[in-house]
């Protein structure tokens, strides 16, 4: 092989080995300055993932961050169960790729097994503000749960908003702002999101 082909290879195993050292070090970071109560079972810390927030936090055998994909070395994915009363829940077999935002403010937001979803995910229970301006600030809003079922698919920057419900085995295609809930076995795409066909 040519000599300077060889160097290559090596400059390049070089610069990964010190990504990925460096990427070790960044999930530590964020695991020492987390603040909540995790429960765990098998979870897979592939990205620094920050959790934090008074509330219950339950992962299953799931893996945060994805190698190699967008946001694997500057992104971070944020896990907030706000209050005492907010709960998350990530189900056995769910992969959650890089930077990732999950917040509930005051009840539970759930992730069902085996379900998959893209970068830049994020999902809410809340508005975190009354729409009506003379009681924006007010600190009185609405908080529903979301239910994310088993073996659902959801593309890169996809965001789901409080009160929704998606079915099992169906589809949220890439980029959408879901504010409906959707049915099993069904597709979902656009902004605002709709039904758009059946798996």
């Amino acid at each position: 092989m040519n000599p300077s082909k060889l160097l290559k290879i090596r400059a390049r195993h070089i610069y990964l080995a010190t990504g990925l050292a460096y990427q070790y070090l960044r999930i530590v970071f964020y695991r020492l300055v987390s603040n909540a109560t995790v429960v765990s079972n098998g979870v897979k810390y592939i990205q620094p993932v920050l959790t934090t927030g008074q509330g219950e936090i339950i992962l299953g055998k799931c893996n945060l961050g994805v190698w190699p994909s967008p946001y694997f070395f500057n992104g971070y994915t944020h896990i907030e169960a706000r209050s005492t009363e907010s709960k998350i829940i990530i189900g056995d077999g769910v992969y959650i790729n890089n930077n990732a935002v999950i917040v509930a403010d005051r009840t539970c937001i759930s992730i069902g097994a085996n379900t998959l979803i893209g970068t830049e995910f994020t999902v809410y229970d809340s508005d975190f503000h009354d729409l009506h301006p003379d009681r924006r600030n007010s600190g009185t809003y609405k908080c529903l749960p979301v239910t994310i079922g088993d073996n659902v698919f959801i593309g890169s920057r996809v965001t789901v908003l409080k009160g929704v419900t998606i079915g099992k085995n169906s589809v949220v295609a890439a980029g959408s702002v879901l504010g409906i809930s959707v049915p099993e076995n069904t597709i979902a795409g656009g902004v605002p999101a709709k039904i758009i066909g059946h798996v």
